[in-house]
């Protein structure tokens, strides 16, 4: 690839994620969300979580050993966490570290 290319690339891909990131504020300054925007800004850590456990179950085999152990064990350790201290953002981040490093480590 040619420097060109990257130079390009990278611009493109810096003003996408600047637009996207910009764009709500600027169009939500004159008009009020609609109810799906809200939904989404009240609901999206549970939805995260609910996506990071399908995705970590998904793969489970339980014909095999040790089926599903350390899967179960990782949304365990996150629900824990979560319980614990209330926190999306550190039942997250934590329980998909421990999960990470039970899959890799173990």
């Amino acid at each position: 690839m040619s420097s060109e290319y990257l130079f390009f690339a990278i611009a493109t891909m810096v003003i996408a994620n600047y637009l996207t990131r910009v764009f709500p504020f600027l169009f939500f300054i004159k008009h009020s969300p609609p109810k799906f925007v809200l939904f989404i800004e009240n609901n999206f850590p549970p939805i995260i979580m609910t996506i990071l456990i399908i995705y970590s179950l998904s793969s489970i085999d339980f014909k095999v050993a040790p089926y599903g152990a350390k899967e179960i064990l990782a949304v365990m350790v996150t629900a824990i966490l979560h319980f614990k201290f209330g926190n999306y953002l550190v039942s997250i981040f934590a329980g998909t570290i421990f999960y990470m490093l039970l899959v890799q480590v173990v």
